[in-house]
């Protein structure tokens, strides 16, 4: 437990398995999932053996992953895994980005980063972001989708801890944020 990043595990493999299990329980192995930096904190020598500590990890995780480089993420952790990235379902499992991408929705244009981005009041367009951790930003158009976000008290029911957030849960999680800002603003 720590301010920085309280997490409720006696240990790091106990929460490596929790992520593991909700994550499979909810993403299917053709499923895309959009992961939004700070990929993993684990730093032991020599490097090569936290790299492939974290593939490990990684390969056990259902569907196709995107992934951002967040600011604990190192290229080298990307080199790593772009070396190691196994066909999954007919294509590579991994997908790499530094700054971020953008998913278009239903009329709506997703911001994916890690940081968040401050865009001013633009329709139709929303940042999902992390690196915050249990904060939000003061704005309507930026969601915290980390694994540890405020933001997940829009949701009617919380996911798993782990467990990515579907399109539904992301919609449901803006469109609260949303009413919340009006009955403020």
């Amino acid at each position: 437990m720590s301010d920085f990043a309280p997490r409720p595990f006696s240990s790091v493999e106990e929460m490596n398995q929790t992520i593991i299990d909700h994550w499979n329980e909810k993403v299917s192995p053709e499923d895309t999932v959009y992961h939004l930096g700070d990929i993993a904190l684990y730093f032991v020598r020599p490097e090569r053996a936290s790299q492939q500590a974290v593939l490990d990890v990684l390969n056990q995780l259902n569907g196709h992953l995107v992934l951002i480089k967040g600011n604990h993420d190192n290229r080298a952790l990307f080199k790593f895994l772009a070396a190691n990235n196994p066909i999954f379902g007919g294509r590579q499992k991994f997908e790499f980005h530094d700054v971020g991408t953008i998913v278009k929705v239903n009329h709506r244009q997703y911001y994916l980063t890690h940081y968040p981005m401050m865009m001013g009041i633009v329709k139709q367009i929303i940042n999902l972001h992390g690196h915050i951790h249990h904060y939000a930003v003061g704005a309507k158009e930026n969601i915290n989708v980390g694994v540890d976000t405020p933001e997940i008290d829009y949701l009617k029911e919380k996911p798993a801890f782990g467990a990515p957030f579907s399109l539904a849960e992301v919609e449901e999680m803006v469109q609260g944020k949303f009413e919340d800002f009006q009955k403020r603003h």
